[in-house]
């Protein structure tokens, strides 16, 4: 039975991962209100609703830091993966930034060794595998529930951002999908059981790309997933787009909504000027990741879905703030 895009933009709207990326506004906001210039104090050489943030480093590039909670049921269920998506999901923010990696550290909590010794072996086993130390952290045994955080350092000569898409670039959508789920989540897993060497080499592509001057703005697909993350580069960039649901890189058998809601271990969504498209898809292809071309963006400021010969509105920024507030949209539009 298909789906009707009114029925995939409802979905969406939703999913936990659209919530979690609302409640962004609400402390953006209040952090807005609390600082002595207001939401105008955020307009920072990258502003505040970025992957990582990029400090000039003095001689013409950028240190990247950047930090991720994991949601206790994912703790308490698979400490090992999640540990190890600690350093995963800060690796993929450095890169999606434009940046490598420097090195990480670690804030758990746990009741005694249990699960801290789970979640500190998958920790260790993705700072090996994807070539990144971890110099320090925090820890405390005597805590009632698990949790964990992990920070991350990086560099770039280049960046990629959320605030560089221009109406008349087309989207990009670039996926591993040499993986499976970790069930029972939406976690598309293509990296555990891949070279390591492969991880770090695809992981390449990206900064190579802002150096290149091929692109310069885009996100790694996070909890919101592909069409989500589209969201929180548009509403950024304060512009819309048309997006092609049945374009997007999908596995084989993968339920469409399931995927739309996946969070994958390598995942990207560019925004990319038309005659740069064909080069930016090659150098993915080269690494064998799906990449295609998924909708345009525009001035609309509006986001819809295209599916099965239907068009949908899924949101439109004008009246419904996504990951930022309307204070801090205005704030940035200031010259």
């Amino acid at each position: 039975m298909t789906t009707s895009v009114h029925d995939i933009a409802e979905a969406l709207r939703a999913t936990r991962g659209f919530a979690h990326k609302r409640d962004i506004s609400d402390v953006v906001s209040a952090l807005g209100r609390s600082m002595p210039g207001g939401h105008a104090a955020l307009a920072q050489a990258v502003p505040i609703g970025d992957d990582c943030a990029a400090i000039p480093d003095g001689h013409g590039g950028y240190l990247l830091f950047a930090i991720e909670g994991l949601v206790e049921d994912f703790i308490v269920r698979m400490p090992w993966f999640a540990g190890y998506c600690g350093v995963m999901v800060n690796v993929s923010d450095i890169y999606a930034m434009g940046g490598r990696p420097t090195a990480v550290v670690d804030a758990l909590w746990s009741t005694g060794m249990n699960p801290a010794d789970d979640v500190l072996r998958g920790l260790a086993e993705a700072a090996v595998r994807y070539g990144v130390p971890i110099v320090g952290g925090h820890s405390n045994n005597r805590s009632e529930r698990p949790q964990l955080a992990v920070a991350i350092l990086g560099h770039a000569r280049k960046l990629l951002t959320s605030f560089d898409a221009k109406p008349g670039d087309l989207l990009v959508m670039a996926a591993d999908l040499r993986g499976a789920y970790e069930e029972p989540f939406p976690y598309w897993n293509a990296s555990t059981t891949a070279p390591a060497a492969r991880l770090r080499a695809d992981l390449e592509v990206l900064p190579a790309l802002a150096e290149d001057g091929l692109c310069c703005a885009g996100k790694d697909i996070s909890m919101a997933g592909a069409v989500g993350t589209a969201m929180m580069l548009l509403e950024c960039s304060g512009v819309g787009a048309r997006i092609d649901i049945d374009a997007l890189p999908r596995p084989d058998g993968a339920p469409l909504m399931r995927w739309l809601s996946a969070f994958p271990s390598y995942g990207f969504m560019l925004s990319v000027k038309p005659a740069q498209v064909a080069e930016v898809l090659s150098r993915f292809a080269a690494r064998d990741i799906a990449c295609a071309v998924v909708g345009e963006v525009d001035a609309t400021r509006q986001v819809r879905l295209r599916a099965n010969g239907e068009e949908a509105l899924l949101w439109d920024f004008g009246s419904d703030a996504f990951i930022q507030p309307h204070q801090q949209q205005e704030a940035l539009a200031c010259p």
